[in-house]
């Protein structure tokens, strides 16, 4: 069997370095880059950018948690 053979590598390159995937590590290439992709994971690496006062959440000031003084 090559190690082009569609058991082994999918269409898709590793989404960290860009090599072929390798069906074991899918979507990765390698144990390494899955790992790092963990690690990367772990440390917040991965965030969603917010501009401030976008989005007010529940402890924004007025919020449904917060006790009313109407009187």
């Amino acid at each position: 069997m090559s190690a082009d053979s569609p058991s082994t590598v999918s269409s898709r390159p590793c989404p960290l370095c860009g090599k072929p995937a390798n069906h074991d590590f899918r979507p990765f290439c390698s144990r390494g880059c899955r790992d790092r992709d963990l690690h990367n994971w772990f440390d917040e690496d991965y965030r969603i950018p917010v501009t401030p006062g976008a989005d007010e959440g529940d402890d924004a000031p007025g919020g449904f948690g917060e006790a009313r003084d109407d009187g």
